[in-house]
Order: structure tokens, then C-alpha cells, then sequence
């Protein structure tokens, strides 16, 4: 399969590196330091384009390629995580499964404000007790008459309490099937449902500019054709977010990976030790190169994953790929921000410096959309192993 960019797709790399550097890098180290979330900017990427890349015309979209959404996520997480991971959440898990699986009415009523960046959606699938374990979702969802009844509690859920959220679609038990499993359904929660409280925003180790609340549901009522996709197919629809989410984690991990290429090429240049700079110096360079490496290898793992998704490949093909890129490059992540903050010492060590946000940003790439350990576990499957 070609999977090599398009001259397109360059371009609008070229596009979305150039918003990034004057709309994101000026202001992103005081944005996070307050930990703000910047919805003026969020209206700007909308303007862009960026939300409704994967969305129809008909709803304001550009009706592109998957592919062109995760060049946009890498170029967005070059410059900082935080902004990355809220246009992956918002396209990912809130345009994604409306659009996926709603109906015609779903889709008209709320599409257009999401693909056009004047809203954000959630997707609440976490709880304090189901995580890799979906099926160990607590939160139930009654059927009253004509309305959901919905009792639970979601946690770590992203662009949940922002000023301009007007969604979360949540996972919840809507019966018991046959064989004794729960049924499992989703359902699309508007903001501002009485019962349905958005808890205090997490003081989080990284992606401070992320917008990440606990919510919880207390007779939350809506209505019964609030109901998203059909009954109890709730654990396959977000097996099929989460796949592609992956891949999108994957290139914001990859535009991680070279934002600390970049840094360290530069820093290592004019940095100067013993009369040399210190990219003279082997346990410098040949740690910069093996940045260069991670950066590539990462990148041809993720677009080959999104060139299958816009291809239609078969699901379990695609599902390895995108554990196999979500694997790599979120633990590339990982050391290339260690070997950054190495690479600039005791510098690394401050946060004037971009290295110190990425290094505490990267952590999370190795948990979120399904941990290192899940994607081994998948792709062990995929290979035979009757791993548990």
C-alpha cells in the first residue's frame, strides 16, 4: 500500500504549522501555566477548517481524509499536547460517533456547530472502576416512558466543562442480555441537563491547557431519541472511536517526538561546553539521532494507519496498525522527552523551556485511548496468542 504524503497533504501541513506558530507558540506557556482554555483559539481553528476535515459538506465539513486530521494533530502537538488533544477529542470522540452513528436528526442538530468550532462534545466512556474494562461500566441508563433515566458517574473526560460544550455522549448499562453481560448503549447527554453535573476540572500532572472534568449523573433526564445508534451496540461503537483514536494519539506522540528533534538540534548547536558545541559531542549527537529515528519510524507507523483507515481496510488489520502506532510512538514520546530534558540539563529542568511541558505532557500518550499494556495485549492477540 503507497502511504507517502500527498503534495496536498504537505501543503496543508505547511498551513496548519503556520497557524500553529502564530496563533499557539506565542502564548502557549502562559496558557498553561494558568491552566486556560483558550476558546477564542478554538473559534480560530474552527475558522480553519480543522474541525470538519472528516466531516460532509452538507455540515459545514471539507469532507476529507482521516489522513489529513492527523497531519493536523501532529502539527498542533509540535507546538503543544494540550491543543493537539483537543481537536483529537473533539473530532475523535465528539464529531466522530454522532457522525458515525447518529441519526439524520442527531447529525442536523448537532454537526453543524461542532464541525464549525463554535461547540465541543465529549465522550464519557472512563469511570472510576471501568477503564481497560469497559464492561465493568456502573452507569445505568433506565427507560421511563419516553425518556433515559441516567445514574452514574464518568471520569477523565476531555472538553467536557468548557464554555462552549454542549454535548457528552456516555456509555451506560441499558439492560442485561441473555448470557448474563450487561447491555451496554450509548447515549448523547446536551450540557445543561438537570441531574448531569460537570465536577471540578482535574489538577493534572500535564496537558494543563486541556479541558479534563469528572461528571456525574444524577436522574439526568433525555430523550428516549437521544438514543445513539442502536441499543446495546454501545461497546462496539466505541471499540471503533477508540481505533481511530489511536492512530490520532499516535500523531500527536509523533508531533511530539519532533518537537524534541527540533529543540535538541538547535539547543545542542549553540550550546557550548569545552570551547565545542555539545552536538560535537557522541552522547549528544548520536542521542539526537536516535530522536531523527523515532521521529520517522513513528511517522510511517501512523500514516500507513490512517492511509488504511481512508482505504476501507479490513477492521482487524486496521486495529492492529493502530495499536501498533499507538504503541511506538507514545513510548517514543516518553523517551524522547526524557532524552530532551537530558540533552539540555539542568535548562530541561525549568519551565521557560518548551522541553519541560513536553516532558510533562508525554506521560499520558501511554494511557489515554487504551494503555501500552492493552495494545500489547491486542496485537498479541492478533497474532494467535490466546492472551488474557
Amino acid at each position: 500500500m503507497n502511504f507517502a504524503l500527498s503534495k496536498e497533504h504537505e501543503t496543508f501541513r505547511g498551513i496548519v504549522r503556520e497557524f500553529a506558530e502564530a496563533e499557539i507558540a506565542p502564548h502557549v506557556a502562559k496558557w498553561d501555566k494558568d491552566h486556560h482554555f483558550p476558546v477564542d483559539l478554538i473559534q480560530k481553528m474552527g475558522n480553519l477548517g480543522l474541525f470538519g476535515l472528516t466531516s460532509p459538506e452538507e455540515y459545514g465539513g471539507a469532507d476529507g481524509d482521516f489522513t489529513s486530521l492527523c497531519v493536523a494533530i501532529e502539527e498542533l502537538g509540535r507546538v503543544d499536547q494540550s491543543i493537539g488533544i483537543t481537536l483529537e477529542g473533539a473530532v475523535g470522540l465528539g464529531i466522530n460517533p454522532i457522525l458515525t452513528f447518529g441519526t439524520p436528526e442527531q447529525k442536523e442538530k448537532w454537526l453543524p456547530d461542532l464541525v464549525t468550532g463554535q461547540a465541543l462534545a465529549g465522550f464519557g466512556l472512563t469511570e472510576p472502576g471501568a477503564g481497560s474494562d469497559a464492561g465493568a461500566t456502573k452507569t445505568k441508563a433506565e427507560l421511563d416512558g419516553d425518556e433515559w433515566v441516567i445514574n452514574g458517574a464518568k471520569q477523565f473526560i476531555t472538553n467536557s466543562g468548557t464554555d462552549i460544550t454542549s454535548l457528552v455522549t456516555v456509555t451506560a448499562r441499558t439492560g442485561t442480555r441473555e448470557d448474563g453481560r450487561p447491555e451496554l448503549s450509548t447515549i448523547i447527554v446536551p450540557s445543561g441537563t438537570p441531574g448531569f453535573v460537570v465536577e471540578p476540572a482535574y489538577d493534572k500532572l500535564g496537558w494543563h491547557i486541556s479541558d479534563t472534568h469528572p461528571l456525574s449523573f444524577v436522574d439526568a433526564r433525555v430523550p428516549a431519541d437521544h438514543l445513539l445508534g442502536q441499543r446495546g451496540r454501545g461497546y462496539a461503537q466505541f471499540l471503533a472511536t477508540l481505533d481511530d483514536g489511536r492512530v490520532a494519539i499516535a500523531a500527536l506522540a509523533v508531533g511530539c517526538i519532533q518537537a524534541c528533534l527540533e529543540l535538541c538540534v538547535q539547543y545542542a548547536g549553540e550550546r557550548t561546553t569545552f570551547g565545542v558545541p555539545i552536538g560535537a559531542k557522541q552522547g549528544v549527537a548520536f542521542q539526537v539521532a536516535d530522536l531523527s529515528v523515532m521521529a520517522q519510524a513513528g511517522r510511517a507507523l501512523v500514516y500507513q494507519a490512517a492511509a488504511m483507515k481512508d482505504a476501507g481496510a479490513d477492521g482487524k488489520e486496521f486495529r492492529r496498525a493502530a495499536s501498533i502506532a499507538k504503541l511506538y510512538t507514545s513510548e517514543s514520546a516518553v523517551t524522547a522527552t526524557r532524552v530532551a530534558t537530558q540533552v539540555f540539563g539542568g535548562y530541561g529542568f525549568m519551565e521557560e523551556y518548551p522541553v519541560a511541558r513536553f516532558y510533562r505532557d508525554a506521560k499520558i500518550l501511554e494511557i489515554g485511548e487504551g494503555t501500552s499494556e492493552v495494545q500489547r495485549m491486542l496485537i498479541a492477540r492478533g497474532l494467535g496468542l490466546p492472551v488474557e
